[in-house]
């Protein structure tokens, strides 16, 4: 039998997908989770075979800002589970994070469901489970070009942000934020911060 954690911040989708699996004769549901310190609880109580994790749920209290963020923290209370990815965001930056991280897999939510179950089987013998066309398009763009505090100021920029307030928010002076900022435009080969802005978050590097 196969354990099976479910960690989705829409308890509709997270609800729907555990009775779905339950069906299964060789699996079943031990736990569901709505934010990423809800999902390394459950883990670290239930040890699961295999943790289908969301990207974007809330913190609930972890330090991390998405699913990917609380993979290490999941994986020292639960360090046997296969954890596979499943997000509606299907961008390559977030592929190549999430297998950084310890990921085993990574699939969007509209892969049909046979497919799922089969992902599930296949992480929970310790295959690798990756959607081909995320796989093909990781490869074309490669690694992230932006350091560690070039997307960190670059994603406090969303919203429009002014330099000053920025600098707040990342414990930085504006100068240095200036820098980071227009550094991070030059590596993306951007007009401004907000085309620099959506080309790093539909890359899924911010």
């Amino acid at each position: 039998m196969i354990r099976i954690v479910v960690a989705d911040d829409q308890t509709l989708i997270r609800t729907a997908l555990a009775t779905t699996l339950a069906i299964e004769d060789d699996l079943t549901v031990v736990g569901q989770a709505g934010t990423c310190a809800e999902a390394v609880e459950v883990c670290a109580e239930t040890r699961p075979d295999v943790v289908l994790l969301d990207v974007q749920m809330p913190d609930g209290g972890l330090p991390a800002e998405d699913g990917i963020e609380a993979l290490p923290a999941l994986l020292a209370g639960a360090p046997a589970a296969k954890v596979v990815v499943l997000t509606t965001f299907g961008r390559p930056g977030y592929l190549r994070r999430a297998m950084e991280a310890g990921a085993v897999g990574f699939l969007v939510k509209d892969t049909p469901i046979d497919r799922l179950i089969e992902g599930i089987r296949k992480a929970a013998s310790g295959l690798r489970v990756v959607d081909p066309d995320l796989a093909v398009a990781s490869l074309s763009i490669g690694a992230c070009p932006l350091s560690e505090r070039e997307a960190l100021v670059l994603a406090a920029s969303a919203g429009g942000a002014s330099t000053g307030a920025i600098a707040a928010t990342v414990h930085l002076s504006e100068g240095t934020v200036r820098n980071y900022l227009s550094s991070a435009i030059s590596k993306l080969g951007a007009r401004n911060r907000a085309e620099a802005l959506r080309l790093a978050t539909e890359n899924g590097w911010v």
